[in-house]
């Protein structure tokens, strides 16, 4: 680890990692409310432009690997930076573009930002005292509800007040105030790992990667037993296996597979799965209950940027959670805090069952699933650093991030796989109806509880003798071989 930096330092860094983070998601999230409007704007149908999340999505599931991988070897600033350039890029394109094709390229491109995230939660590890560094990894894990919350309303009122090109100036211009941030403020760290860029690894993870989450996302507008779908999931699940091999016998893989296989990290990315999954259940079902018409007998008919401001505190709540878990993860370990955040989320999921009819209890609900997706997102960085080298910090947390998007994306899949449930149509549109979006409440709670359960090996375990080179970020470590309770 690089020597702690002074207070002020340590401030600033801390800051400009975290507004990264929030420009990200923000860039991730500013198109959503538009969505309707934009087949008219494009000129195009409602399925080619659902391509704009796809789009965003596929890039961020290939670019995270590939870029904290090449940062764990190139410096974690310069890949930090050339992503940077190519989030302001694709905002430059999105804000000159009036069809189809240039816009799916611009959301491309912003997808590639979500790599900052991992790669900043590496930084902290490298730079900033043991003590801070939980509660920087927390703030840097809250930004992106902080950023998707602030671009929900800013979408809706930039979409009733001007043109929606606007909204890549907007991104744009964060990137670019983003990018001279960490040009002056971050600095050039000197651990890395050596050897050469596993390119077989990266493109069969991308394929594989790429056809697995069209299939997820796309398996609701496709069919799931479409050919397409279904050559997608067998496509996917081939070239997955023959990855798993070849990064096996790799000297330096892309993701090192001898290190993720051990059951502690592996029970972490499998418990981070599925909080993504608990986590991303939220908007799926509180924007529907909030905008879907009175005539559903469950919506409240609420206008996009109403929904926006009144969900707004869900954020806030993630960010001002950030402190606590840092302090859960101090005082009682990593693994009990992201179980603890995983259980609140679980118990929310269940009350909301039968607590969903009004607007209060559907914001109640929200602001407690916040709150636990905040303590457990803060912990589950640390967890990872504290199980892997220092070398290695960076594509580890990519991967992390990895299972995040596949927690997410099968989030959206089930969402949409049970919208049939009792649909009804009203105006001329078919709205899902309240059982199936109870039913995505039910299977959220299920996926919070399994991952509670993944955390319960490790609140009590033996550590293996070849972890011994890793770190840990917030107590000290006993000798190897040691038992080792709670992740303290």
């Amino acid at each position: 680890m690089s020597p702690p930096t002074s207070g002020r330092r340590t401030a600033a860094l801390v800051a400009t990692l975290c507004l990264g983070g929030t420009v990200t998601a923000l860039q991730q999230t500013l198109l959503i409310p538009i969505l309707p409007e934009l087949p008219r704007l494009l000129g195009t149908s409602a399925a080619n432009v659902s391509w704009l999340i796809t789009a965003t999505l596929l890039a961020a599931a290939v670019a995270t690997p590939v870029a904290s991988r090449l940062a764990d070897m190139y410096g974690k600033r310069t890949v930090m930076l050339c992503c940077l350039v190519l989030m302001v890029a694709g905002s430059l394109i999105g804000a000159l573009t009036h069809g189809l094709a240039g816009a799916v390229t611009a959301r491309a491109l912003q997808g590639v930002g979500v790599a900052l995230i991992p790669i900043g939660i590496a930084i902290m590890r490298d730079e900033l005292p043991a003590a801070k560094a939980p509660l920087g990894v927390a703030l840097m894990s809250a930004t992106v509800a902080v950023g998707g919350g602030v671009a929900l309303p800013l979408s809706g009122l930039v979409a009733q007040n001007a043109d929606w090109h606007v909204l890549f100036w907007v991104t744009g211009g964060a990137g670019t105030l983003m990018l001279a941030a960490v040009a002056v403020v971050v600095p050039s760290s000197s651990i890395r790992t050596g050897g050469t860029f596993d390119f077989w690894g990266a493109a069969l993870l991308s394929i594989a990667v790429t056809s697995l989450l069209l299939a997820l996302t796309k398996g609701g507008q496709w069919g799931w037993t479409a050919p397409g779908t279904l050559l997608c999931t067998l496509g996917g699940a081939v070239v997955l296996a023959a990855w798993v091999p070849l990064e096996l016998r790799v000297r330096r893989p892309l993701v090192d597979l001898r290190i993720a296989r051990r059951p502690a990290l592996l029970l972490v990315n499998v418990a981070t799965a599925f909080v993504g999954f608990g986590m991303f259940a939220d908007p799926l079902v509180t924007t529907q209950l909030l905008q879907a018409p009175t005539g559903t007998g469950y919506g409240h008919g609420l206008e996009a940027v109403t929904t926006g401001l009144l969900l707004a505190p869900t954020a806030v709540v993630f960010g001002a959670a950030a402190p606590l878990s840092a302090f859960l993860t101090r005082r009682y370990g990593a693994a009990v805090t992201l179980g603890a955040g995983a259980l609140c989320m679980g118990a929310a999921y269940v009350a909301r069952i039968w607590f969903s009819h009004g607007v209060g209890p559907v914001l109640a609900g929200s602001l407690v699933v916040s709150l636990g997706a905040s303590l457990a997102f803060g912990a589950m960085p640390v967890l990872v650093l504290m199980l892997v080298p220092a070398t290695e910090s960076a594509s580890a947390n990519g991967f992390n991030a990895l299972m995040r998007s596949i927690g997410t994306s099968t989030a959206s899949a089930v969402a949409a796989g049970m919208a049939g449930v009792g649909a009804r149509e009203v105006g001329g549109t078919v709205f899902p109806g309240f059982d199936a979006l109870m039913g995505v409440f039910v299977a959220a709670a299920g996926a919070c509880l399994l991952a509670t359960l993944a955390m319960g090996p490790l609140l009590c375990r033996r550590r293996p003798a070849d972890e011994s080179a890793t770190g840990s970020l917030d107590q000290p470590r006993p000798d190897k071989g040691g038992v080792r309770c709670s992740s303290r």
